[in-house]
């Protein structure tokens, strides 16, 4: 099968892979539930509960064998059957289906296994449907040469979100840690849900707005921020091509407001639960204009114009979530029902791969080799 040649529903490539994705998650599961000190985080098990997770576990498994048979009637090649079925019963066989839930022990470090395995889990099942269903590129196949790198990034950035999560929240902490903010929270909590909710979105995005612009006009921050924009295949994974540089200094930009203004717990784990969402369907392989509501809200049609590789169109929609944003800054641009013809960085060469690509912007530019970038930077 060809990675390069857009899968057909039908034939039986599609529930083999979702057969070997499924196993994958299954047997990493297990080890959340053995070693729960080490690879769960202590702030989604308040969200979750044990039973939960077995429950799912126990779904995903069987859910594995479901497409695994399901490929082996349906294709000639059996080799993907084989795979998911061997994953499925190698996840039985460590415990998939006795797993018991346990309290757990304070440690002084994890990774999040267990947010990249249910994040993982959910935006497959939202998105690899929609762009099925709805590609903007129906040409564009699931595992072009670019979703193994882009994949990387994904994991890594959940895998280390106790990392990234400290080191983001340390300016904002060192700035304002001693600051008396306690009638600002107590103001801002008081406030309707809904409220609380939008001011959290437009006060962030408005960080991240002219975050987002500086790392575009800055020859060196163009650098790395430019690795975000190298991929050429937009899709669900694409948006987690993101160098540590980029996420280091635009999440610690955007989490200041966050801190000043304290919001609640719950819309605090809304907020992070709808970025989390939000960011992967404005680089969705999709064709969805969203109707009226895309001049609201920041949408795939409006994101991908910014990702566009015409340098007639470089420096325009910034903004994460409010286009209105763009409008008052003037950098909007959204024509009609039209979309950019393609996306990438049209000067720039990286090199693949993501610790190549981690090293790289600080050792040379993917532009040129004398920083004589003045006309790029303006992307």
């Amino acid at each position: 099968m060809s990675t390069n040649k857009r899968l057909v529903i039908g034939e039986g490539f599609i529930s083999g892979y979702i057969s070997i994705f499924l196993g994958v998650l299954s047997i990493l599961a297990v080890f959340c539930f053995h070693y729960p000190e080490f690879f769960t985080t202590p702030e989604f098990r308040e969200v979750y509960t044990g039973e939960m997770m077995k429950a799912i576990l126990m779904g995903v498994i069987i859910a594995s064998f479901f497409f695994a048979t399901l490929s082996f009637l349906l294709s000639n090649k059996k080799q993907l059957a084989v795979i998911g079925i061997l994953l499925s019963a190698l996840a039985i066989a460590l415990g998939g289906f006795n797993v018991q839930p346990r309290s757990v022990d304070k440690t002084l470090w994890h990774i999040g296994l267990d947010w990249l395995l249910i994040d993982l889990l959910l935006l497959s099942i939202i998105f690899v449907p929609i762009e099925m269903a709805f590609p903007k590129n129906k040409n564009q196949s699931r595992f072009h040469e670019e979703w193994r790198t882009d994949l990387v990034y994904f994991v890594i950035s959940h895998l280390f979100v106790q990392f990234f999560g400290v080191i983001t929240q340390a300016p904002a902490k060192l700035l304002f840690g001693r600051v008396g903010l306690d009638q600002i929270h107590a103001w801002v909590q008081s406030l309707p849900f809904a409220v609380e909710f939008l001011l959290a979105l437009f006060v962030t995005d408005l960080f991240q707005y002219w975050a987002h612009r500086i790392f575009h006009s800055h020859v060196y921050l163009w650098r790395f921020h430019s690795v975000h924009h190298s991929t050429r295949a937009m899709d669900w994974l694409a948006g987690s091509r993101t160098h540590f540089v980029d996420i280091f200094v635009t999440r610690s930009i955007s989490f200041l407001p966050l801190y000043i203004c304290g919001f609640s717990e719950i819309v605090f784990n809304t907020y992070i639960i709808f970025v989390s969402i939000h960011a992967v369907l404005i680089h969705a392989n999709t064709s969805i204009n969203f109707g009226f509501l895309k001049y609201i809200f920041v949408t795939p049609q409006f994101h991908h114009w910014h990702h566009c590789e015409d340098p007639a169109h470089y420096g325009k929609n910034f903004a994460i979530h409010f286009p209105l944003i763009d409008r008052i800054f003037g950098t909007y641009y959204l024509p009609g029902n039209v979309w950019p013809e393609t996306t990438g960085v049209k000067e720039g060469n990286y090199p693949k791969g993501y610790l190549r690509q981690l090293v790289y912007p600080f050792t040379k530019s993917p532009f040129d080799n004398d920083l004589n970038m003045d006309d790029s930077s303006k992307r």
